[in-house]
């Protein structure tokens, strides 16, 4: 008798640890797949693949002493074309690649300047290294899409051209201009902070970008 209660014990915490398994097994999928919807929703593959080498990004800001400018570089993307057209496609920016380009790259000021665009002050580029442009419509040459900084997502409107040239499909965008406040950027904003005199910054950064992509 004693063996057969200990054999159904047995049984039972064997069904129990199956079952077990089974949940972990759900579980561990339900985890798998919510990180698969997730990546496929950043991984937008296109026709053509963006040459990160030959395509570029400029920046420009402004304060009532001067301004600044300077350059990213893309890290990786595609687009599809219609007709010689930009039809759709995104590219994700390499925020930890912002270069300033109207100081000497050996002066200390470069320097300077460029950790403080890396801060929180700004770009913070060690808790949000990338950014992202993604085409929403395309209406001719008016290209309108979302751009995520900070993890925060606006959109921008902007006037583009696309060319090919031997398999290289280019697009490139006029100069345009963002809002650095709708990304919480607000450091020495005059729409966020009294009494800066002539110690602010302006809110608006003029944007361009030229993007060629191959097959």
């Amino acid at each position: 008798m004693k063996k057969v209660i200990l054999m159904l014990a047995i049984i039972g915490l064997a069904f129990t640890s199956c079952k077990d398994c089974e949940k972990k097994s759900v579980a561990t999928d339900v985890v798998e797949v919510a990180t698969k919807v997730v990546v496929e929703a950043v991984d937008y593959k296109g026709d053509f693949v963006v040459d990160v080498i030959n395509s570029n990004v400029t920046w420009k800001g402004y304060k009532p002493t001067g301004s600044h400018n300077g350059a990213l570089k893309i890290k990786s993307g595609s687009f599809s074309f219609a007709n010689g057209a930009l039809a759709s496609g995104e590219f994700l920016l390499d925020m930890t690649s912002i270069e300033v380009l109207d100081i000497p790259a050996d002066h200390k000021n470069n320097a300077k300047l460029l950790g403080h665009l890396k801060s929180d002050d700004f770009f913070g580029t060690e808790k949000n290294p990338v950014a992202i442009f993604k085409v929403i419509t395309v209406d001719g040459n008016t290209v309108s899409g979302d751009l995520t900084i900070k993890g925060i997502t606006k959109s921008v409107t902007f006037t583009a051209n696309s060319s090919e040239d031997n398999g290289v499909m280019s697009f490139e965008s006029e100069v345009f201009k963002i809002d650095r406040t709708d990304f919480d950027i607000k450091y020495k904003s005059k729409s966020f902070f009294e009494n800066l005199k002539d110690k602010f910054i302006n809110d608006e950064i003029e944007i361009s970008f030229a993007v060629n992509s191959v097959k």
